[in-house]
């Protein structure tokens, strides 16, 4: 049997000798003797209770009398430890189950807690019906530690909540930018005129050139003669510098 189990039925035991010798009505009112143990599972062995997860807690419950009876549901709540003051009810979970004589059921029981971090008391009790009498059996009483949930890098609820606020404060820091900076205005550059490419063929004499296209047509006329007058001369030149004895035969022949 696990420790804290023990501890368990030893406190519900406890509990339900008080409640036998403080109410002695409730003997002669010929209650059934119902038993409801409640613990913790094993990896909870401490008993703490963690804020915004489903907190389980699994109650033994074992009858003792000799009539059926019926489990109506299981109920709890949270009171500080000290003043003893009603801090917050748990969610009631209804069974309707009916539990036979001398039968022993455990059932689990779910809560959520949003406490701060700290010591609470916790009080876990069920309610069964016997011939249209409602009675209820104390089956957990003790104090509990609320913590917090273990924080990991690889929760994905965590990541994309702060992907999501991080897109968030980058648009309004960029909105805010752009509405309370002033933004520099742009210079037009002035661009350089652009020129023409030549047309036509340029004939270039000396260091200048000249496009044909430009000049009257007569112009050009006088320009070609004047090149093949330069050419004849040119001719006569090369005949003058022949030998004597070849010349001298050209003019006989004249």
């Amino acid at each position: 049997m696990r420790l804290h189990t023990f501890i368990g039925y030893i406190i519900g035991s406890i509990a339900l000798f008080q409640l036998n010798l403080a109410s002695p009505v409730e003997e002669a009112s010929d209650e059934p003797l119902i038993l409801a143990v409640a613990s913790f599972s094993e990896e909870n062995a401490f008993g703490h209770v963690v804020n915004g997860e489903s907190n389980r807690i699994y109650l033994t419950v074992e009858n003792k009398s000799d009539r059926n009876v019926t489990l109506v549901n299981i109920a709890g709540a949270f009171h500080h430890p000290e003043t003893n003051a009603l801090v917050k009810n748990t969610s009631a979970l209804t069974y309707n189950l009916p539990l036979l004589e001398g039968a022993s059921l455990q059932l689990p029981y779910m809560f959520y807690s949003e406490f701060k971090p700290g010591d609470l008391r916790l009080s876990i009790w069920l309610e069964h019906n016997d011939d249209g009498n409602t009675y209820r059996v104390m089956a957990y009483d003790s104090i509990v530690t609320i913590v917090e949930p273990p924080v990991s890098i690889f929760d994905f609820k965590l990541v994309s909540t702060y992907f999501v606020v991080g897109l968030l404060l980058s648009g309004l820091g960029y909105y805010a930018y752009l509405t309370f900076v002033p933004q520099p205005k742009k210079r037009k550059g002035r661009t350089a005129p652009q020129v023409s490419a030549p047309v036509g063929t340029v004939t270039a004499t000396g260091a200048g050139g000249y496009q044909e296209e430009w000049i009257p047509e007569h112009h050009l006329k006088k320009t070609k003669k004047a090149k093949s007058g330069a050419a004849t001369s040119g001719d006569e030149t090369s005949g003058a510098e022949m030998s004597p004895s070849e010349g001298r035969k050209r003019k006989g022949k004249k």
